[in-house]
């Protein structure tokens, strides 16, 4: 049983004065004691307000004396993110450090070479330099280099934020959002995060360019319109739209849909409006979605079926489900013949407890929704948005870049699936010959799901996730990558039989790189391929790299596209599962997501910076071009890129 925070406290402050009185040859034989009762009290809920009221005493008392924390002065922002991952004693020091550079900038210690505002200054830069670990997010490398001091670091991080008023960290942030809302992912949680916290930074000493920039996505969430501003309470802002003309309706659909699609974000009284506008003027949808002309004649299409899905899952909580309404509307998917029995069978579906349970536990607690209504709201989402889902904090790329696929091109094939793992419990996919079950299956690699997933991905990914696991380990022992039988088996037969890998997964020699380098730029290159255009998106695996280019392990991608950017540069645009497809894998190689003609969820490389990342790939093998006539220095330098980086760990020969 953990001990009551007063004893601990009290633990940590005779520490603090044994080693105050201690001598300074002798110093280093108290340190431990103190190190240990403050990692006692970091773990406590409110240890870190406790550390800090004796953060003045700490350099005084010798806390950080004949060590590298030592000098305040001399500490650097860029190494403070690796002292928080590592082990033991570094990291309970660093938290220290980091609470005595605080009490510094608060005037409440005082340093002879540290100013209250280079104290300040040092901080901005630590809290800029780790916004991932202040707001994770679900990359590859995050999941990857997580480790057990994550959950102190965030804590440390949310405690300093606390006390800081940063206009550098609100400008950063405004970048972040900026960023991330332009990948539109269907889960908003990281972003709502930022916006909230930028919010509670900026004061009246802030930027006003940071601070316009900011309003627009407070706004976004909180009421875009004049009406939505005015009124918050959603039963007063109800009340007041029964009063309105029609001419002031129009003109507050236009504007709280304007916003959604700046943003990507949904106001809740957004919902409001819709659900309003569904049962009183049906006729003014368009202008709440704000929808092209394609949209328009599709909802007119299916004007009935619409209502009834918004009746059944447009709420406030589920506000988001909006955007993927009004993009579901715009890509025709209602006019798939198998679209609308599929969503009528999802209101009524009969789910089974305990993914009601979970449904109902990743939804929002309280707002008294069934978990039909989330399901339905989710299915929107993904219909609307496939390059919106994400696989969250888990291993599962596969499965998601199948929800993501099957939306854009199998939607009743999705549709069928959906309720079976809802309802019955169990999918399966012919493999060979062989029916697999995903009810009889045990593991995968996500067996412990994380599960704060949009709702399809929270029903279906364990079921796929087995499902592709088990595939795999049919066919581990035929010496050659799995990826090349299973890709095509479990997406479909969109996937070309084509296959080709950059090493031998046997023995983990990169055999024949100019060769595999080549035969991608003649299949998929189109100024070597004889213009055969990418049909359906192909699932290829990258090596995913950090910053310094070091290899982090494989993840699953899908190109989604190959064209010429503004610049008339051709690009890969892809299609990342992580939600986050903008991290920089070394080498200079940054992927973008916006301004390089990137579509919403798309992510894009220049050629070659792609192929240097690239491990496997599907190519139909009756449309190749010329694969002689790639340029030796093209191959060279993309060769260079590769073993530079995630060759470092492989055989070349």
């Amino acid at each position: 049983m953990p001990q009551p925070t007063g004893v601990i406290v009290e633990r940590f402050e005779k520490a603090l004065d044994d080693l105050d009185q201690a001598a300074s040859f002798v110093k280093s034989k108290y340190q431990t004691d103190v190190y240990q009762e403050a990692n006692r009290l970091i773990e406590m809920e409110d240890g870190l307000d406790h550390l800090f009221s004796h953060a003045e005493r700490f350099e005084q008392a010798g806390v950080f004396q004949d060590g590298p924390w030592e000098s305040a002065d001399k500490l650097q922002p860029p190494l403070v993110a690796g002292s928080l991952r590592a082990k033991g004693l570094p990291m309970i020091i660093e938290v220290l450090s980091e609470l005595r550079m605080l009490a510094i900038a608060e005037g409440k210690a005082t340093n002879p070479t540290v100013s209250k505002e280079m104290a300040e200054d040092f901080l901005n830069e630590v809290m800029v330099l780790n916004l991932d670990i202040l707001f994770p997010d679900a990359s590859e490398s995050t999941r990857i280099e997580d480790n057990e001091n994550s959950e102190k670091a965030q804590k440390l991080f949310q405690f300093l934020i606390s006390h800081l008023s940063s206009k550098a960290l609100v400008k950063t942030l405004i970048y972040e959002i900026d960023r991330l809302t332009a990948q539109r992912p269907i889960m908003i949680k990281r972003i709502v995060s930022m916006i909230q916290t930028a919010k509670q930074m900026t004061d009246a000493d802030s930027d006003p360019e940071d601070q316009q920039a900011l309003q627009k996505y407070i706004a976004a969430l909180e009421g875009p319109s004049p009406l939505s501003n005015k009124f918050k309470d959603l039963n007063t802002y109800r009340a007041e739209l029964k009063e309105l003309e029609r001419n002031d309706l129009i003109s507050e659909s236009v504007s709280l849909a304007k916003s959604m699609r700046t943003t990507g974000l949904v106001a809740p009284h957004h919902a409001t409006l819709i659900r309003f506008l569904s049962k009183r003027m049906p006729g003014l949808l368009t202008y709440a979605l704000a929808l092209n002309s394609k949209g328009l004649a599709n909802l007119e299409e299916n004007q009935e079926l619409v209502q009834q899905i918004i009746r059944a899952s447009i709420f406030p909580a589920t506000r988001q489900a909006i955007y993927g309404l009004s993009l579901m509307l715009e890509r025709g998917v209602l006019s798939h013949s198998p679209v609308a029995p599929g969503l009528r069978r999802l209101i009524e579906l009969d789910i089974r407890p305990n993914v009601r349970k979970d449904l109902q536990q990743a939804g929002q607690a309280g707002e008294g929704l069934t978990a039909n209504s989330l399901l339905v709201a989710g299915t929107i989402q993904v219909l609307g948005q496939p390059l919106g889902v994400g696989q969250g904090f888990n291993p599962t790329c596969q499965a998601a870049r199948g929800i993501s696929l099957w939306a854009q091109h199998a939607p009743g094939f999705l549709l069928e699936i959906i309720p079976r793992a809802a309802r019955d419990g169990d999918i399966d996919i012919m493999f060979e010959g062989q029916t697999i079950h995903s009810e009889n299956l045990q593991g995968g690699l996500a067996p412990n799901l994380h599960t704060e997933l949009d709702p399809v991905s929270l029903v279906l990914v364990p079921h796929l996730d087995r499902i592709y696991s088990e595939m795999m380990t049919r066919v581990a022992l035929r010496g050659d990558d799995g990826h090349r039988w299973v890709n095509p088996a479990f997406y479909g037969n969109w996937v070309q039989k084509g296959f080709s890998s950059a090493f031998d997964p046997l023995t983990g020699y990169v055999l024949d790189y100019p060769g595999f380098v080549k035969l991608f730029y003649a299949t998929h290159h189109p100024e070597y391929n004889d213009d055969y255009e990418l049909i359906y998106p192909n699932p290829v695996g990258i090596f995913i790299t950090n910053v310094h280019g070091k290899l982090l392990g494989l993840h699953a991608i899908s190109i989604t596209r190959i064209a010429k950017d503004p610049t008339d540069e051709y690009r890969v645009y892809f299609y990342n599962p992580n939600n986050d497809g903008s991290q920089n894998w070394g080498q200079s190689i940054e992927p973008s997501v916006q301004g390089s003609g990137e579509e919403e969820g798309e992510s894009s490389l220049p050629f070659h910076e792609f192929t240097s990342r690239l491990y496997a790939f599907h190519y139909n093998p009756y449309e190749q071009g010329d694969a002689y006539a790639v340029d030796h220095s093209i191959v060279n330098a993309i060769h260079t890129l590769a073993k530079d980086s995630w060759g470092k760990d492989y055989t070349w020969v």
